[in-house]
């Protein structure tokens, strides 16, 4: 199989030669962008240096699958949002939002030509080019942050959290409006040509909301989109989710990710044996800070566990030394 039939096979349920080896969430590693001569800070914003990032993860190592963007602030600077890019930074450091734009739900204004909005065109940009290179050989994933994760980015958030305790019916309002606004992102880069689709609702975490209030706050919206995205679709959150993974199952996307704080035997117990489940090797304390020897079974615990995948539990660090990916995708040589 090419990595986009594997892929793509997979996450249609279909049966595959082995488990994929990829991601639907930020992974591009300082090898790549030196190999490429690119200035990690200004990969965010160049479609051509974008997807030549991207694309390098699998002519590189194998990587199966091509993810684009890489930071958490598209959605927000579309919609106003200013960000701090890092420019006279040394050092591998995402772009944040140093600029809020919202602070009650009229503020929030839906660009009439979502397609051209902020780094929406330098993200469709990279998806078309990174199609004409790698053709029909790699599947290309492409994220959307979820509406409690996006609010969060947008407003102050010891603003959104006390009003989503006091005043729930307005963040209501507010994630419905934002809602709306990532269904059309997902369409344009439907448009544009990716392949596979991945929701990141980190901020609706146990770590962060009570189960309860995942439910009657974040779960309906989350329903509405995913009812409304382009399919296959994933939906991630980050953090121990063991508490909410039936509500997360419940929400219709084609697989469930989680991070590496999650019991995975304990979601698998509960969702199934058909499910798709993706995660949860740590990313950072395996892949970034371990030795490559830690790899290969990290990922096998995984498995065994109850992944259907050797997903990580979240992005991938820019600093994953390249023995580590190699590592990596050496893991399931033997499965």
């Amino acid at each position: 199989m090419t990595a986009k039939e594997r892929v793509m096979k997979f996450l249609k349920g279909e049966k595959v030669d082995r488990p994929p080896i990829f991601s639907g969430m930020g992974n591009v590693i300082k090898p790549v962008l030196d190999k490429n001569h690119i200035i990690f800070s200004r990969v965010h914003r160049d479609r051509e240096l974008m997807a030549k990032a991207a694309a390098g993860m699998y002519r590189e190592f194998g990587y199966e699958c091509a993810v684009v963007p890489f930071d958490l602030g598209v959605e927000a600077e579309a919609l106003g949002a200013k960000m701090n890019y890092y420019d006279d930074v040394e050092g591998l450091l995402y772009p944040t939002v140093k600029e809020k734009s919202v602070v009650k739900v009229e503020d929030v204004k839906i660009p009439a030509d979502v397609k051209n909005a902020g780094r929406i065109p330098v993200v469709t940009g990279a998806i078309k080019a990174l199609r004409r290179e790698l053709g029909n050989d790699v599947a290309i994933g492409t994220y959307v942050l979820g509406p409690f994760t996006l609010a969060g980015q947008v407003k102050e958030l010891d603003q959104l959290f006390e009003e989503s305790f006091l005043e729930p019916d307005k963040t209501a309002k507010l994630l419905e409006k934002l809602s709306e606004f990532i269904i059309q992102v997902f369409t344009v880069y439907q448009e544009a040509g990716a392949d596979y689709f991945t929701l990141r609702e980190m901020g609706g975490t146990s770590d962060v909301m009570s189960p309860k209030s995942f439910k009657s706050l974040i779960k309906p919206h989350l329903v509405h989109i995913i009812s409304k995205m382009p399919r296959p679709s994933i939906l991630h959150i980050c953090g121990d989710t063991n508490a909410i993974i039936g509500d997360m199952a419940e929400c219709g996307a084609d697989a469930v990710s989680v991070d590496q704080k999650n019991c995975i035997t304990d979601t698998r117990q509960k969702l199934g044996q058909k499910a798709i489940i993706l995660g949860n090797f740590d990313p950072i304390k395996v892949l970034h800070k371990g030795s490559a020897a830690d790899v290969g079974p990290a990922v096998l615990d995984a498995l065994k566990g109850g992944a259907s995948a050797a997903w990580p539990g979240c992005d991938l660090w820019p600093e994953v030394p390249k023995e580590n990916m190699e590592a990596l995708m050496k893991a399931l040589t033997n499965v």
